[in-house]
Parts: C-alpha cells; structure tokens; sequence
C-alpha cells in the first residue's frame, strides 16, 4: 500500500516547490508617468495588459485589455484623446488591407461584426484607438491590430469619464 501512494507523495512535493504565478498585473503610479493630473490620465501597459484610467480628480479605475498581436503592430509613447465616438464605424488602415485584402471597406457603427465595438477614444496617433469589443475573447491576449480594446461595458465607463484631452501612455 505505501509503494501506491510514494508516487503521489513525490508528485505533491514537486508540485509545492513549483511557484505558480497568480497575476502578471503591475500598478503604475501616473507620477512617474505625468507631470499633473490635467483633465485625466490613462495609462495602457501592452505587457500585463491592463490599462488604468485616473479622471481629473485622481479616481482611478483598472481595466483588462487586448493588446496588439505583435510589438510591430502598435507605438508607444505620449498621446491623448483627441476626439470620442459612439457607436463608431471601422475602416481597416492600409496595412491592415494589404494583409488581409478580404476584409470589407467600411463596416457601420452597431453592427455585431464591428471590432470598435460601443465607443471608442480617437487619440492623435492616426489609425490608433481605445475601443470596445464584440469579441470578449480577445480581452487578455494578443489579439489586436494595433488598439487597445475593452469590454464594451468597461470602454463605456472609460468613455463616459474621460474628456477630450485626456493624456494617454502606452507602454
């Protein structure tokens, strides 16, 4: 009976000395970032794929993301929100018609196949958005073509409390 349960025993050891890792969230402090507050900060991390959001008055919300597919995909740097949609229509960039030139022209806002989703902040990058998304499977992965992407819900309230003007950092 002992012999049975050694192997069992030995596995239950390994496995206790394997560290598991919980979460890869970091929480950034928008001071090591900013200057000031101004009228809100949001801070897009690609690698834990989080954003956080602090409004003017220095709440800050935390949110999980999609993140571009490739590091090639996406810029990071200084931005802002320069103009906000509901319900926003998508055109695909370019690049993203040279790689996939099946893709259709133009899709309409509400329509259950557009990867904007509900709302989406423009920031003055050409071509980059913090959008929703119909495809919640996309949200904590590498999935996108160079956005940030959250659940509808989640870039509804971001929507709501972010001002044009926001100061955006993508790391």
């Amino acid at each position: 009976m002992v012999a049975l349960a050694a192997p069992s025993i030995l596995r239950a050891q390994e496995a206790s000395s394997v560290r598991r890792n919980v979460s890869s969230f970091r929480m950034h402090d928008w001071r090591d970032h900013f200057d000031t507050l101004g009228k809100g900060i949001i801070i897009s991390d690609t690698t834990t794929k989080a954003l956080q959001h602090w409004t003017a008055d220095g709440e800050m919300r935390i949110y999980p993301t999609s993140v571009p597919q490739t590091d090639e995909l996406t810029k990071r740097g200084y931005t802002e929100v320069v103009e906000k949609r509901e319900n926003p229509s998508w055109a695909p960039t370019p690049s993203m018609r040279e790689r996939n030139p099946e893709w259709p022209a133009l899709i309409a806002g509400g329509d259950p196949d557009n990867p904007l989703g509900t709302r989406a902040l423009y920031l003055s990058w050409q071509y980059y958005r913090i959008h929703g998304t119909q495809d919640t499977r996309k949200i904590g992965r590498r999935s996108s073509n160079g956005c940030i992407g959250l659940y509808n819900e989640q870039i509804e309230e971001v929507y709501g409390r972010a001002p044009i003007g926001t100061q955006v950092k993508l790391i």
